[in-house]
């Protein structure tokens, strides 16, 4: 029988089991995917935390990619042999088998890896929404990105880069900063040790950014509002430091007739349209060499708890994969 990583109840990365598990075939609308590579993410330990709740027992895991097995009635658009990934859908990805919504499947375009396409799924269509939907970038703008060496900061060095826009990116040691330079970020600012408000406002001749896009979220707040220009946006897609607190709306009038919102990659990929509009746009850039998404770190499936403590512990840079 296939395996899978399962939790029966909330908390640490210990709470997370290798099990065998029951696959059964799709049904009307499903696909049963056997997978090549599987994507981590800070919602993934979200969901293992307790944080974002699900019915328990559940699997984990929201992004993956490998070849259909078999498909359900009502099935058009992927058959067996497609190489495909995915983001969305039922939690489940970290499984060596599954079945799930066709619906939520991407054939993957020649030219596009399956491991590339496990790195890109959620972390490079968030990217995409932020980028080009949330605060549309046009180019010539500059802006700052919080965790620019990270998963999903890594890409958006490089699609800010292709779309001409200089980007301002905080990073947590010398060695993130060089990673995310390499990637395309204009300027780094290493937390630890610099005032990012400062820097930030010292680069822009102290007009500051039309828009802060922040994914760490407790420890980057209320602070990047002060980094922002008047009826600036600031951008909370992550909370890898913890949710930012309540905070008196009032302060947004204060600093500037500001806007927050906190926008959600599901939201965006909500329809079927939408999903492979942007999952076009993105491997179009891949495919054109602008942007290159290879896994930094790889642990065992069975290992998946390693991977999550070492996410956590902020170890880790770019893209992790697990791979069955």
């Amino acid at each position: 029988m296939p395996h899978a990583i399962r939790i029966q109840k909330t908390g640490g990365p210990e709470v997370m089991q290798w099990e065998e598990v029951a696959v059964g075939d799709p049904g009307p609308g499903e696909a049963r995917v056997r997978h090549t590579a599987i994507g981590v993410n800070y919602i993934d330990t979200y969901h293992r935390s307790g944080l974002y709740k699900l019915p328990l027992p559940t699997g984990l895991g929201s992004e993956g990619a490998g070849v259909v097995e078999a498909v359900g009635t009502g099935v058009t658009d992927v058959k067996p042999g497609d190489r495909v990934a995915y983001c969305g859908g039922p939690p489940g990805s970290y499984s060596e088998v599954r079945v799930m919504p066709a619906d939520r499947l991407v054939k993957l375009p020649d030219g596009v890896s399956e491991r590339t396409a496990a790195t890109l799924m959620l972390k490079g269509l968030t990217v995409q929404y932020l980028l080009r939907q949330t605060f549309p970038l046009k180019g010539g703008e500059t802006i700052l990105f919080h965790a620019a060496a990270g998963g999903v900061g890594s890409i958006a060095c490089q699609w800010t880069r292709a779309l001409g826009v200089t980007m301002i990116g905080t990073v947590g040691s010398d060695e993130k900063a060089a990673i995310a330079k390499a990637n395309g970020c204009a300027h780094t600012i290493v937390y630890t040790r610099e005032n990012f408000v400062e820097r930030v406002k010292e680069i822009t001749g102290g007009k500051g950014v039309p828009v802060v896009y922040d994914g760490v979220g407790k420890d980057m707040f209320p602070a990047s509002l002060d980094c922002l220009s008047p009826r600036g946006m600031f951008v909370n897609f992550g909370n890898a430091s913890g949710p930012v607190p309540p905070f008196d709306m009032l302060l947004l009038s204060q600093k500037g007739s500001l806007y927050v919102t906190r926008p959600t990659l599901m939201t965006y990929t909500s329809t079927r349209a939408a999903l492979l509009a942007m999952a076009a746009e993105m491997f179009e850039l891949v495919k054109a060499g602008k942007i290159v998404s290879e896994a930094r770190q790889t642990y065992p499936l069975k290992d998946a708890a390693q991977a999550h403590r070492d996410l956590e512990a902020r170890k880790t840079t770019g893209s992790t994969l697990l791979l069955p």
